[in-house]
């Protein structure tokens, strides 16, 4: 399983790593919107990195636990889980 993670997925990873209620056509919507404006710190993103990283057993890196927005995070992420596929 490579990916891409959507923006649906994101939205579940949100809620269950974060416990943030996010729906996921709102994100999709603005998908440079920060992810402040939809409640998600710094230490949510990382549980989300980690989840990410167990479920594709794959690092993902620090790059992506630095994205400020939904789109930077899909964008990153994605890029890595389909390189050298």
């Amino acid at each position: 399983m490579n990916g891409p993670v959507t923006f649906e997925e994101l939205s579940a990873l949100m809620k269950g790593r974060a416990g943030v209620s996010v729906d996921p056509q709102e994100m999709a919507a603005r998908p440079d919107a920060p992810f402040t404006d939809f409640e998600l710190d710094s230490l949510g993103l990382l549980g989300i990195v980690a989840e990410l990283e167990k479920r594709y057993d794959r690092p993902i890196g620090e790059e992506a636990e630095t994205c400020k927005t939904p789109r930077a995070f899909l964008d990153n992420v994605n890029a890595q889980l389909t390189a050298g596929v």
